[in-house]
């Protein structure tokens, strides 16, 4: 598999409960080598929402399930503190912020309410995870030799959405979800900061568009998504295993074709 380029001692993905999260935390379980560490965070590891993530820790004593409510920046500082005793002085190769939200809402029904909502969520939740786990991603930076970027280094992976691409003329038929869009095309504009802010620490910055995905979400549009979970999946993860200096910054898809800003 050519997702064998990726070596990475240890990976966060956020949202990791259901959908693209738990087919991300099942196929870095299942590499040849996985990583000594898959930290799975999600707001309610021992409800029933959850359920399958603890199958799955039951039988991996690499994976961590972690409290996580994105919107919270106690919970927050919580997590990665828990990240931090786990690791034991090692850093923190991958953070996924997969973690999102919809709400379907047509133009004219847009509120202050929902907007914040989804922003915070979508786009403060992010950039207050990058903050947050920063000391842990320039540590496996500096533990990793050499010096050109990569995700088996130190990555920040940001999941978009073309939904957020302003210069994309597809989309509004099939998704006038303004809230969430507005959020994903500010999600990208964050990934560009933490590109430029970050890459002296080492740190690689993407962006990621992993395909109409059959979610929950995904699906919540009223139509059937085209891709399956684990297509997505194993699309993104051989994206990751070729990611390099000159793609921090960028907005790809799951094939690893740049999508229009």
């Amino acid at each position: 598999s050519s997702m064998a380029g990726l070596q990475v001692c240890s990976v966060l993905v956020t949202g990791a409960n259901r959908g693209i999260g738990l087919g991300l935390v099942r196929q870095f379980l299942g590499m040849p080598s996985p990583p000594t560490w898959v930290f799975a965070a999600c707001r309610d590891p021992k409800g029933q929402r959850a359920q399958e993530l603890q199958n799955l820790a039951s039988k991996h004593p690499n994976l961590v399930i972690i409290p996580l409510e994105v919107t919270d920046p106690a919970s927050i500082k919580a997590a990665a503190a828990r990240v931090g005793d786990h690791l034991v002085g090692l850093g923190l190769n991958l953070l996924i912020n997969n973690a999102g939200i919809t709400k379907l809402n047509s133009l004219d029904a847009e509120t202050l309410e929902n907007m914040t909502r989804i922003y915070t969520t979508n786009t403060v939740g992010p950039l207050l995870l990058g903050q947050a786990f920063l000391p842990l991603l320039k540590k496996a930076a500096q533990g990793s030799p050499g010096s050109a970027l990569s995700c088996s280094k130190a990555a920040i992976i940001n999941m978009s959405s073309y939904g957020g691409s302003i210069a994309s003329p597809s989309g509004w038929d099939l998704m006038q979800i303004v809230s969430y869009r507005c959020s994903k095309a500010a999600l990208n504009m964050l990934t560009k900061c933490q590109s430029l802010g970050y890459r002296e620490h080492g740190i690689l910055c993407a962006a990621l568009h992993p395909g109409w995905v059959q979610t929950d979400m995904g699906g919540s549009i009223g139509q059937t998504p085209a891709v399956t979970v684990d297509a997505s999946v194993r699309g993104m993860l051989n994206v990751l295993s070729s990611l390099a200096e000159k793609d921090t910054g960028t907005f790809l898809d799951w094939h690893g074709k740049v999508v229009p800003w």
